[in-house]
């Protein structure tokens, strides 16, 4: 058994699958909204997903978020080297062949639980174009993206929209991947700030991503209404605006709140920072949950809203092994001169 742990621990670490969890419920919403959109109605939308669509989906969310994850690491290994040298790559307990291999292995999961989902639905290339699009983003981001800021913070964004779009190519309600792509690019712009990253976030950045954030979203609307809404129709049906809706302002007012005290309470502006961004990718689950609430039911919204739980835990236990970890390697004693 402590074989296996020292075999499966860093490979868990590699690609940080203890938020796994953010991505799988992403998709889970998602495909909720669809059986929701598509359905016979007064249906329990829950009670007509299959096991097959359930697994392909989770199967896909798992690997691409692995796969993001650990091309991050390879591509970052020098630079982790000397800032994070218990990393599994700076580290040795994984190898640059091992991690390319999982890297691959990955990706290659990403797009069969995708297919796999295409075939269960009858959405074949519509749902491959998306997983498609975007494991090209989150490849964008970590060779090119991260480096250039307002590209890469808006890819990131880019990289959930289309992650949850994945499960629904049809967008029933574009409201989810737009309140998912809007959070993460400010979350990330706001901790990019108070982390003091480099290249230094300037006034013409803030203004480049906030005027693609705006392109992107009034593209969106813009196209979906003039597609579906039919002549003499009415543009809030075409876009499913319903009270519903509301769930999500609030689930957006409840993260203001929750920013501002986490804000307060940090001795730091970088450790503010690092809190933010926990909070905020725990939050898209928050999100989910609360588009679920309002769109599908109380029920279904109850059952996605277990993953939160599951997601600060393998967070914390992740935190924990990683100070174990730590402890145990040896000491790198400086000779002096």
């Amino acid at each position: 058994m402590p074989r296996l742990l020292n075999h499966l621990l860093p490979l868990l670490q590699l690609t940080r699958m203890a938020l796994v969890f953010t991505a799988v419920s992403n998709s889970m919403a998602g495909m909720l909204l669809l059986a929701k959109w598509t359905g016979v109605k007064g249906a329990d939308p829950w009670n007509t997903l299959t096991l097959w669509n359930v697994a392909a989906i989770v199967l896909m969310s798992i690997g691409m978020y692995g796969f993001g994850m650990s091309l991050n690491d390879i591509i970052d290994r020098r630079r982790d080297s000397q800032i994070s040298p218990g990393r599994p790559l700076p580290s040795g307990r994984i190898s640059v062949m091992a991690a390319h291999l999982i890297c691959a292995l990955m990706a290659g999961l990403a797009l069969a639980g995708a297919a796999a989902y295409g075939w269960g639905t009858q959405m074949r290339w519509p749902t491959l174009a998306c997983a498609i699009i975007t494991l090209l983003l989150i490849s964008f981001y970590d060779i090119a993206g991260k480096y250039l800021v307002a590209p890469g913070l808006l890819s990131l964004g880019l990289i959930r929209f289309f992650h949850a779009v994945v499960a629904a190519p049809q967008v029933p309600l574009l409201w989810h991947p737009l309140l998912l792509l809007n959070h993460v690019v400010v979350l990330s712009m706001v901790c990019y700030k108070l982390e003091d990253k480099r290249p230094a976030l300037t006034r013409a950045h803030w203004l480049a991503v906030m005027a693609g954030l705006v392109l992107v979203n009034g593209l969106c609307v813009g196209v979906l209404a003039w597609r579906r809404t039919p002549e003499g129709g009415s543009v809030v049906d075409s876009l499913w605006i319903t009270p519903g809706l509301a769930y999500a302002g609030a689930a957006v007012v409840g993260f203001l709140v929750a920013a501002v005290l986490v804000l307060r309470k940090s001795d730091s502006a970088r450790s503010a920072g690092q809190s933010l961004v926990l909070l905020g990718l725990l939050w898209l689950i928050v999100y989910d949950v609360a588009i679920v609430a309002g769109y599908v039911n109380l029920r279904a919204a109850a059952l996605l809203a277990l993953l939160l739980p599951l997601a600060y835990v393998a967070v914390q236990v992740m935190r924990w092994w990683s100070r174990l970890v730590a402890i145990s390697q040896p000491p790198k004693y400086i000779r002096a001169r």
